[in-house]
């Protein structure tokens, strides 16, 4: 078992322990334990191994002895004694937006309330409001939060989906016969929540049989669906549904471009091809009875040996999956004019990223080395500002301390680190830093971390006085979402891109995997408004950097190119971004 899944684990179990009843430190030890696992540098089996993991700060004797189980055989004991010891549908109410395991545990105790069911039924039945310290207004929360569970219900982040497919095909990969096999569905057009997971392959006749015993076999399957000869299903054990269809090779370029879909996107390629006298599905062009096409004399259907030639046969240059959207590829790729989109070798750094100075998990050098060891030229750290003291915000000496230390590494890391924090917009649209204070950054990110519950009109109004500040280079996770856990605060973000717009203001794709905000459908209208975009990662460890790559499909479902993003610029580009060219430009843009 690797360090996350460990980590994933002991966190849990300290939740359990709160659900429990716990002594609170004997349940924050678990916390701290699972956030310690996380910041581990150096492989967790040898620390095991070499019998070395109570040099690890937080990691005592009983809970090293879980860890070990954990690493050598998957399995604890004291986890699963845990598990069982409480209704698993303690652990589901957590999902609830709201329910912390205080509250469950208090519903528990009085209502002996043990899944969502039975929460709902008392929530209706008026129970909860009677409840001391829940009241009508926590009842009414707490059924708007299952219905968005329901809602959000069938739904796997793309970054879990993305490492669950990726196992799988590395596993039938290695099967005899397999010729060719790729990722369709949302997952290949890079969709920020999927629903399932399609694979589609090519795989020898005498083969498919033993391919497919190998798909349904998987260890990460919970169990199977259906099984047949060209097509299976099955559920994974993370809850996600996995299908995989095999189809002869000439039909391969045809089926990938019809599964990829969007559905939307496919009825505008059919209906093209019904204008040039063909049907176009699954399977290829087959010409249409009577029909003489656009240009008269009924044309004999091309074969395609790609999904660039189909997309050429039908007098289009080729739109990338991510595009695929029906959000107007099909008449940019008619007048070819589509844009070449990002890529992730085209960045050279990242901002917003956080360090041991206030919630990160590794120390300001050890997040340059690994920045370094990504090839990149500079790096932004933007620990917490003073009022988040959930996050451990910085007091003033703090980043005085902090500037010290960046100053000594930048004469020696090889790589820039650029003097940053991310800043609260407090409620009122006040800055947590004062104007003097701010000047002294290189970089300034405001964000939203409290007080979501205002309206549209007050949370809009709050974030634009926010961006007004003179210092100010760009906005944060602008919406506050979390995907499939937390909707975005009410916010006009037309209003918000007129003002980053007037105010010459960056925003931020935040590409944190349950976040990946800005949104991909807002990224066009930023980028038309003349606004600058920065891909960050949002990084509270050295791993996290590589959430580069989440942001970067953002940027492409979004029509961004390398151009539109600061990170994509030289470091002497960056730096000339943040001390000035940014308001010429906004300047320019007035003029026009």
């Amino acid at each position: 078992m690797d360090k996350s899944a460990v980590a994933t684990i002991l966190d849990e179990m300290g939740t359990l322990l709160e659900l429990q009843g716990a002594n609170p430190y004997k349940s924050r030890a678990f916390h701290n334990a699972a956030r310690s696992v996380e910041a581990i540098t150096e492989s967790i089996e040898t620390l095991v191994s070499e019998d070395r993991l109570q040099e690890v700060k937080g990691i005592g004797s009983s809970i090293g002895s879980i860890i070990k189980d954990l690493v050598t055989s998957g399995k604890s004991s004291e986890y699963e004694s845990l598990r069982s010891s409480l209704p698993a549908g303690l652990l589901e109410m957590l999902k609830i937006e709201g329910l912390g395991p205080k509250r469950i545990k208090l519903l528990y105790d009085e209502l002996h309330i043990d899944s969502i069911a039975s929460l709902e039924k008392a929530a209706r039945e008026d129970k909860l409001a009677k409840i001391k310290g829940l009241g009508e207004k926590s009842q009414e929360k707490i059924l708007a939060g299952i219905g968005a569970l329901r809602q959000r219900s069938g739904k796997t982040l793309f970054s879990t989906a993305e490492r669950l497919a990726a196992g799988i095909m590395e596993y039938l990969r290695k099967q005899k016969g397999v010729q060719k096999l790729e990722v369709a569905g949302s997952l290949r057009r890079k969709k920020e929540v999927v629903g399932d997971i399609d694979l589609l392959a090519v795989v020898e006749l005498k083969n498919r049989t033993t391919v497919m015993k190998a798909f349904t076999g998987n260890p990460s399957v919970e169990r199977v669906l259906g099984q047949g000869e060209t097509k299976s299903s099955v559920l994974l054990t993370e809850g996600i549904q996995c299908d995989l269809r095999l189809v002869e090779e000439d039909e391969f370029p045809f089926a990938l471009q019809y599964f990829t879909g969007s559905k939307e996107h496919n009825v505008e390629l059919r209906t093209r091809a019904r204008k040039m006298g063909w049907s176009l599905n699954e399977y290829g062009f087959t010409p249409i009875e009577g029909n003489k096409g656009s240009k008269g004399g009924k044309k004999h259907p091309p074969k395609c040996s790609d999904e660039e030639a189909i997309y050429r046969s039908l007098g289009l240059s080729y739109v990338e999956p991510e595009l695929r959207e029906a959000n107007g590829e099909i008449e940019s790729a008619e007048k070819g004019t589509l844009p070449e989109l990002i890529d992730v070798k085209d960045l050279r750094g990242t901002f917003h990223c956080h360090t041991t100075y206030s919630d990160g998990l590794h120390t300001l050098e050890q997040m340059a080395h690994a920045a370094k060891a990504l090839g990149w030229e500079y790096l932004g750290i933007a620990d917490h500002s003073k009022v988040a003291a959930y996050a451990h915000g910085l007091s003033k000496a703090d980043v005085l301390r902090q500037f010290k230390e960046i100053d000594a590494l930048n004469a020696k890391a090889g790589v820039h680190l650029f003097k940053g924090t991310e800043c609260d917009i407090l409620p009122n649209g006040d800055l947590d830093w004062p104007a003097t204070m701010l000047a002294e950054f290189d970089y300034v990110v405001v964000s939203v971390h409290s007080s979501f519950k205002m309206s549209e009109k007050e949370m809009t109004a709050r974030i634009i006085k926010g961006l007004k500040q003179k210092n100010v280079t760009m906005l944060g996770h602008p919406t506050g979402r979390l995907l499939l856990s937390r909707d975005a605060y009410p916010v006009s973000m037309t209003d918000v891109l007129k003002a980053a717009s007037d105010y010459g203001k960056m925003i931020e794709i935040n590409a944190y995997p349950n976040r990946l905000d800005l949104d991909w459908r807002l990224c066009r209208p930023a980028r038309d408004a003349g606004i600058m975009i920065a891909i960050n990662p949002d990084a509270h460890r050295i791993e996290d950097l590589s959430y580069t790559r989440f942001g970067v499909n953002v940027a492409r479902k979004g029509w961004l190119k390398a151009s539109d993003v600061l990170n994509t610029r030289s470091l002497k580009g960056v730096d000339a971004a943040l001390h000035g060219t940014v308001e010429r430009s906004h300047d320019k843009r007035k003029q026009r």
